[in-house]
Parts: structure tokens; sequence; C-alpha cells
């Protein structure tokens, strides 16, 4: 167990855990020991934020259309109060633009202390949005965080708080990425391991964009192995309308459903001339970043792909659900390479999405949290207090 890792544990087995058996006046002196806050700041009731980066391993590289990785830099963040405890993340895959040190400087901007209550939600919230322009997996680790800690100052989840259901969820699929041999092309083998590890779920999530041999054999080499459904994901990587529909026209025969951002995002009139042709649903990706985009983007695709880290949380992602939903969009949600803190809060969304891709937690070896479970292939939510997660 690397030093980052045993210290946040040790913070949060001590303020959280505890929580259980220990008087709140105790409860605090080992927060405060643990984390260096002074014991004034932990006894008062006010918010307190601490945060400390973690490097999540992947379980296999990880490649998509331009880029390859074998670990994922997170943030993870705590806020204190009254006894009470709140986890958030912020994930930073490469393309997010954002870096440990950039979210460590953003959140070393935040002051809770100027609020007195956690259940001033939508004002805190504001306040944090309205720190830097961008920074949105930086905002999210405050806003998980947050509802984490007013879910369980509440005693109840977040589903439940928002009036959902935790029955007949849908089924997360589970990613399979590009996997190169030493010529470029793809190593099958490669491949039909990476699909066998997949089996225990109903729906798998498949890697492309690259050339067109190379998706066909992705898909025929995966066929070999499985006939569970598919969604594919291009990643911006088909930069031709004509290329783009001959590739889904090819999917749709092969047991594909659904495919996410299959152009470049900034191509607004290609997709609608592809959404009007495709025999398949077109999800936008990267796209969809933030609420605002979702008007611009009626009629080129038919629904969004919601992530947190984007979208800077729960608070706007539940905003961006009702608008999608007014205008007849179709939902998904989807994560980075995420701890069970994240993943366990995109899942409170599950009854309202017709596809899930949480299975960040599930790519990475060295998770330090549990939460949300997926059975037989299936989202499953408890009824725990805020997100539902606990630290291992």
């Amino acid at each position: 167990m690397n030093t980052t890792r045993r210290n946040f544990l040790k913070t949060s087995m001590a303020v959280a855990a505890a929580a259980a058996f220990a008087s709140p006046a105790k409860l605090l002196a080992a927060g405060a020991k643990k984390t260096g806050q002074s014991q004034k700041a932990l006894s008062s009731d006010k918010m307190v934020l601490t945060f400390e980066p973690f490097e999540a391993r992947m379980k296999h590289v990880f490649t998509i259309s331009g880029s390859s990785r074998s670990t994922t830099p997170i943030v993870l963040t705590r806020i204190s109060y009254q006894g009470h405890v709140g986890y958030g993340e912020a994930s930073m895959p490469p393309y997010l633009g954002e870096s440990t040190a950039s979210v460590i400087d953003f959140l070393k901007r935040v002051d809770l202390s100027r609020f007195s209550s956690p259940f001033q939600m939508e004002e805190i919230l504001t306040y944090v949005d309205n720190i830097t322009t961008n920074n949105t997996a930086a905002k999210c680790a405050v806003d998980i965080a947050l509802h984490d800690l007013c879910g369980k100052l509440m005693g109840q989840p977040w589903w439940k708080i928002w009036g959902w259901s935790n029955k007949n969820l849908p089924s997360t699929c589970v990613t399979v990425g590009l996997a190169y041999a030493a010529d470029g092309s793809i190593d099958r083998e490669e491949v039909r391991k990476k699909t066998l590890e997949t089996l225990d779920y109903n729906l798998i999530k498949v890697k492309l964009g690259n050339t067109e041999e190379n998706d066909k054999t992705m898909i025929n080499t995966i066929r070999e192995v499985t006939d569970l459904p598919i969604v594919v994901d291009a990643n911006q990587g088909w930069k031709e309308k004509g290329q783009a529909l001959s590739m889904i026209e090819w999917l749709a025969a092969r047991g594909v459903e659904m495919v996410e951002q299959p152009m470049p995002k900034l191509m607004l009139d290609q997709a609608a001339w592809l959404r009007d042709r495709s025999p398949l649903p077109i999800m936008a990706d990267e796209a969809c970043q933030r609420l605002s985009d979702i008007r611009k983007l009626y009629g080129a695709y038919d629904g969004i792909n919601i992530k947190l880290m984007k979208c800077t949380g729960m608070r706007e992602a539940r905003e961006m659900i009702t608008l999608a939903k007014a205008l007849n969009m179709r939902i998904m949600m989807g994560c980075m390479t995420e701890t069970s803190v994240a993943i366990s809060a995109a899942a409170q969304f599950a009854s309202q999405l017709e596809w899930a891709d949480l299975d960040g937690n599930w790519l990475i070896a060295n998770d330090i949290f549990t939460g949300m479970k997926v059975v037989d292939g299936y989202i499953t939510l408890e009824d725990k207090p805020g997100i539902g997660v606990e630290p291992i």
C-alpha cells in the first residue's frame, strides 16, 4: 500500500468510520490529529475541505482513439462537518486538460468557511463554479463530497431524496479498449482476453475510431467470443460523414445498439446529416460537456452522454437530465477512470438512464472505496445515505 493511499485511509477511517463508535469530540480530535487541521477548525460548525492526490492503476493499458494510459491521476476530497464526512474526487484523464497540480490549486481557493451550512448547496456550488471558467473535475470533487455530506446528514441516499427508484435499473456496459500489436494491427489475442473478462456483464462497450480494418477486426474478434449486445464509442475517430455512415451500417448488422461520438465534436452539420441516415442512435460524448451544450446538440444527436467530471458534478447532471428529457433526447451516463466514489455518485441517476457506462472502478486495480455494486451485470443501489460509499 503506498503512502498516499495509507494516509487517506487512516484519515478517512479516523474521521468517518469511527463516527459509529466515537463521541463527536473524540471523532473531531482524531480528524485533527490525522489531517493536521486545528482542533478549533474541526470542532466548529464550519465545513472543512481537505484533499490529497491518488493514482489509479489500470488493470490493463487503456487505449482509445488517439491515446493510451496505464494510470489516471485523481484527487480525493473530504468535507467534514459536525462529525460527518462527505467524500468526493476529481479524475483527470489527459484529454480533460486538468492535472493534479491544477486541481489542488483550485481546491486551495475554495473557502467553505464563508457558508454556515452544507444545505446552502445551490449557493455553495454557484460560488465554486464561479471561481474559474474551467476546472470542471476540480469543481466536481467539491460537488460530490457536498452531496455525500448532505445525504449523510439527512440519513438518505440521493436516489431517494430525488424521489427516484432503485428497482429495475439498467445494466452497465464494461469497456474493451483498443489493443495493438507491434505492427499497429489489432492484437486479437489481447482483445479476446479482455472480452472474456467482460462476460459477467450484459453489455460491452467497444472503443473504435481507428482504421476501418482495425475497427472491423475489433468487432469481429469480440464476436468470436460472445454475442452480447455491444455499444461503440468512436471517440471522434471517424473524420468523414460517409465513412462514419458506412461503418455504422456495418456495425448495425453485428449486434451493435448505439454509437457514441462518431465524428469530431465541432462537426455539428455533419453529425446532423449522419443522424438523419444512421440505423443506430448517435450519442454526443465529447460534444456534450455542460448544460449549456445541450440545446445546440438538439437535432444533431439522438441523445447525450453525461459525465460528472465534465459537467461539474451531480447538481448540473440532474439539470442536464431534466433538459434532455424536455427535448426528448436519449440519456446515457458515463465515467472516467474513477474510484467507487465518483461511480457511486453517478449511479444515483441510474433509474433515469437508457444506457449506463459506469465501469470506471472495475477498470482500476487499486480502488480504496466500496460503493455501488454490479450484480448479474445490473447496477444496484443500496439504502445507504449520501452516495453510499465507505473506505475499504
